[in-house]
């Protein structure tokens, strides 16, 4: 039966999708990429929440909260929200008034197309990596909640959501969107009252919770240190933060739907509300995390959940609510995971087709052959997509370096390349650069890299900054920061030599 109902459930996507994708048949490739600037505001925010709202949002949430708790497990959700709020607030308003088609735009009018295309590089990585890891989560659900083979579940889930997103584009992926938040929702709500049941209820529960955990049952950490607490953790969480609030900005998913809008007020409330709406959503799974933790687990369960804290969610699915509940929270996880993937590859052939092929190195295609190679192009990334998660075992590890590196490149550029009019190539890639140094200075255990700056030198007690082997101290913002820094300095002291350019509408120029 719980087959039956997820096939059914990928041909209600794909009949949405396909229904969804008469909008943009007559139209041009922008229509593919940002709905032709005519989405309604409510399908906008709604598309941008769905977005957010992923699998590892919603596994990531509950094993957070389960496995160390509420200052941890709230990080990444609430976090997720504030990026939409400021993006927003700062940067939606902007971006559309200069009627921009992708991220890389900005990047091309102020610095022109060659440098454009480096910058092009980790924000197209990022799209890749996110939805193979993506595949892998969907993948894993089906094996604990349906016993399927993780190379099916991945196969069928890339099948079908390549398939409707090449047909129809932004719209088809909008609608579909909107269909599956719907079910995120309707699953979390249906579980609740079921899992809490099985802990006494929620007083009972949030009780036990912080009797267990006094120090993590709060959303922030101290303001000072304490015993479990020290300095560096303290710092450590506002710098994965900052890097989640502020690298959650430069994605060109998020401002597809930012100039998918029909104006740019519109734009920016759309992003605001789907902030609110992110951070809302933030709270039935921390509840279920707490259930998770509470719960008196059979011994064969809690090995599998200490060695596997991401299986809470799907656990709570199998044994905790009835089985036709059980089904809406399976469809909860499909929905959040599909929503995502079909959002990355459009975002990722949106840029493939715009600023690779057409603007830098085939500026004459024409509308027909834009959409034809829009379409292959979303094929291609979700094969290459699908190929990651099923042979590559570290996809979540590179997700995170590369939207670490989005944070840490990327960030400083658009902010100096929408408000700075000084900005030149020149300041450019000299931020690049040294945001690049510093990073890669703090070391990355993916790769094998010894931290080679020593940063926790500059206090005492230098062994403190480090835990398993990680660096705490938060050389992630510092290295944003200077970027930031650098761009506009370097660029008003070498204007002689590179003249700024104007940001500009580049959709009439080839």
């Amino acid at each position: 039966m719980a087959l039956f109902a997820v096939i059914t459930m990928f041909a209600v996507f794909l009949g949405i999708g396909i229904v969804a994708s008469r909008k943009a048949r007559a139209g041009t490739a922008a229509d593919l990429m940002i709905a032709g600037r005519a989405m309604p505001l409510w399908i906008a925010t709604l598309t941008m929440t769905a977005t957010w709202v992923d699998g590892g949002y919603l596994l990531g949430t509950v094993e957070g909260t389960h496995k160390t708790g509420i200052t941890l497990g709230a990080q990444g959700g609430l976090c997720f929200g504030f990026s939409l709020l400021l993006g927003g607030i700062f940067f939606a308003r902007r971006m559309r008034e200069l009627e921009f088609t992708t991220i890389i735009d900005p990047f091309e009018a102020r610095f022109g197309k060659r440098w454009a295309a480096v910058l092009f590089l980790p924000a197209m990585l990022g799209e890749i990596f996110w939805s193979a890891e993506l595949l892998v989560a969907i993948g894993s659900t089906f094996g604990v909640m349906l016993g399927m083979k993780l190379t099916t579940a991945i196969l069928l889930s890339a099948v079908v959501v390549t398939l409707y997103t090449a047909i129809g584009g932004m719209w088809s992926v909008a609608y579909t969107d909107a269909f599956q938040l719907g079910l995120v929702a309707l699953g979390l709500l249906a579980a609740l009252p079921f899992a809490l049941a099985a802990v006494g209820g929620w007083e009972a529960a949030w009780q036990g919770f912080v009797t267990a955990r006094p120090d993590q049952s709060a959303f922030l950490p101290p303001l000072r240190a304490n015993a479990n607490w020290s300095l560096p953790s303290i710092l450590n969480w506002w710098d994965v933060s900052l890097m989640l609030m502020l690298g959650g900005i430069p994605w060109n998913c998020y401002f597809q739907r930012v100039l998918s809008c029909q104006s740019p007020r519109r734009a920016q409330w759309h992003s605001i509300w789907a902030g609110l709406l992110t951070v809302a959503f933030t709270l039935p799974p921390l509840v279920l995390g707490v259930v998770a933790f509470r719960y008196q687990w059979p011994t064969e369960w809690q090995a599998q959940l200490q060695s596997e804290p991401a299986r809470a969610l799907p656990a709570i699915f199998q044994h905790l609510v009835p089985p036709l509940v059980g089904l809406l929270g399976l469809g909860a996880i499909i929905g959040a995971v599909t929503s995502s993937f079909s959002s990355s590859i459009l975002s990722a052939g949106s840029m493939f087709t715009w600023n690779c092929c057409y603007r830098l190195l085939r500026p004459n295609l024409t509308p027909a052959q834009m959409k034809r190679l829009m379409r292959g192009a979303i094929t291609l990334l979700g094969v290459m997509a699908t190929v990651l998660a099923l042979k590559v075992q570290s996809v979540q590890a590179l997700w995170f370096f590369t939207s670490d590196l989005i944070f840490v490149l990327l960030f400083p550029q658009l902010v100096c390349a929408l408000f700075d009019p000084k900005a030149n190539r020149i300041g450019s890639i000299t931020a690049f650069v040294i945001s690049l140094v510093l990073r890669l200075g703090g070391g990355e255990p993916l790769f094998n890299i010894p931290p080679t700056i020593p940063y926790p030198a500059m206090f005492t007690g230098p062994e403190a900054w480090y835990a398993n082997g990680a660096l705490l101290f938060p050389y992630k913002t510092f290295a944003a920061l200077m970027g930031l820094l650098a761009l506009p300095l370097v660029s008003r002291l070498t204007q002689h030599w590179d003249a700024a350019r104007p940001l500009r509408n580049l959709s009439h120029e080839k």
